[in-house]
């Protein structure tokens, strides 16, 4: 009987200098990946305390609403409130705007809609693999609750449900009546860019 010996296969110096400085080129780059994933998170965490406390500082110097009173104008980035579920353990603090960089900090109040906490539909958009991660296990008739400068407002869920991407009509005006949306991407580990959206719709108390 024959027994044969395979031997490794050489390669070429020139291959074998190529192939070794991919593995560290490849390692160096989940390293700086995973640094970077890392950082965001920590900013965002930061920030969300840092925005819990503004929040705290404009309930303590509001004085409540009255006739004579002018609302200040809203710009990107000021903190309007901060939304807490409790059954999820969800508490992220609602900036104004849903650019990219409002989203990575914070819940988003989406600018067409009513302010959190006047009448209307108020609409509030998140990450789906951040702060908004588990409206997935959010239930009908869930407690949403709404802090802002002005006082808290206590909402209930009605209803849950699925919708494209490009439909808007549930952040449709709610009339004076005050009602949450919230807003985060469809399916919640869908890799990419998400096809649908999860709607979330609760009336106040």
């Amino acid at each position: 009987m024959k027994i044969r010996i395979r031997l490794p296969v050489l390669l070429p110096p020139r291959t074998q200098r190529l192939v070794r400085w991919s593995r560290r080129l490849l390692f160096a780059t989940g390293i700086i990946a995973l640094a970077y994933v890392g950082l965001t998170l920590l900013d965002a965490r930061l920030y969300q305390v840092s925005a819990k406390h503004s929040l705290e500082n404009q309930i303590r110097t509001s004085v409540g609403p009255t006739v004579s009173q002018v609302r200040p104008t809203v710009k990107e980035g000021d903190v309007l409130g901060r939304i807490d579920i409790p059954r999820l353990r969800v508490s992220v603090a609602v900036l104004q705007g849903t650019s990219s960089r409002m989203l990575r900090l914070g819940a988003g109040h989406i600018e067409t809609t009513s302010l959190p906490g006047d009448p209307g539909n108020s609409g509030i958009a998140g990450h789906r693999d951040t702060f908004f991660r588990e409206l997935k296990e959010i239930h009908v008739n869930d407690e949403i609750q709404l802090q802002t400068a002005t006082g808290l407002f206590r909402y209930q869920v009605d209803w849950v449900k699925v919708v494209g991407s490009h439909d808007t009509s549930v952040l449709g005006a709610s009339g004076a009546e005050s009602t949450l949306t919230l807003v985060t991407c469809y399916p919640f580990y869908f890799v990419g860019p998400a096809p649908n959206r999860f709607v979330v719709h609760a009336r106040k108390n």
